[in-house]
């Protein structure tokens, strides 16, 4: 977590975030998959999962603080009714000014988070993704409405069955294989959601479809 005597006062209100991108795309993976969606890409992370594919992300200090009011006005540009907060991990950050600004707006506001910070902003939508570098802190497993489990390994089997029992009844549980790995572990996922039909299978469509 970066100090917040080290940083300016307007990041600590959240009234200005280290953006790494933001773009219009279609929803790749987890239960919106197919969605048209505007995803912003918050920059700051340090839960330091070895296989994440946007390590350029973790370094705040590498991408340009920018104004929530220019985000917004991004978004805007877009024919997007769905924004998807992303990092990163924007939970590092202050999320309420950014989540108001978008809901006054109109849109619906999706977030993809660790869950290893305490929440902040308002969400229509909450996949939550644990890392067992850095467990979720206990109150994101009420909220989660998708849990997201990545299967790098046979053991990750394991650890989304104990994730699954945090989260309440209602929330959607998938599986998806790391994307380096998934000649070898597609087929274990396959297997295992049909021995428990309570997961789905994500997969990373986005990648196949060359699109961000």
């Amino acid at each position: 977590m970066v100090k917040q005597n080290t940083i300016k006062d307007t990041i600590v209100q959240g009234l200005e975030l280290p953006l790494m991108e933001d773009f219009y795309t279609i929803q790749g993976e987890g239960f919106y998959t197919g969605v048209a969606a505007y995803f912003i890409r918050i920059g700051g992370c340090d839960v330091g999962c070895h296989w994440c594919d946007v390590k350029e992300s973790w370094e705040a200090a590498n991408h340009p603080v920018t104004s929530v009011e220019e985000m917004v006005a991004n978004v805007k540009k877009s024919q997007a009714k769905i924004v998807v907060i992303t990092g990163g991990e924007p939970l590092t950050w202050n999320m309420d000014f950014l989540t108001k600004r978008l809901k006054e707006e109109g849109f619906r506001i999706h977030i993809e988070t660790s869950g290893a910070y305490p929440f902040s902003g308002t969400w229509d939508w909450v996949c939550l993704s644990p890392k067992k570098t850095k467990l979720p802190v206990e109150e994101t497993y009420k909220k989660a409405d998708e849990l997201k489990i990545i299967i790098y390994n046979q053991h990750d089997f394991q650890f989304a069955e104990e994730q699954a029992q945090k989260v309440q009844k209602d929330c959607v549980l998938f599986l998806q294989a790391e994307w380096g790995k998934r000649d070898k572990m597609s087929p274990l996922i396959v297997d295992y959601v049909m021995n428990n039909p309570k997961w789905r299978i994500s997969v990373q469509t986005h990648k196949y479809l060359d699109i961000p």
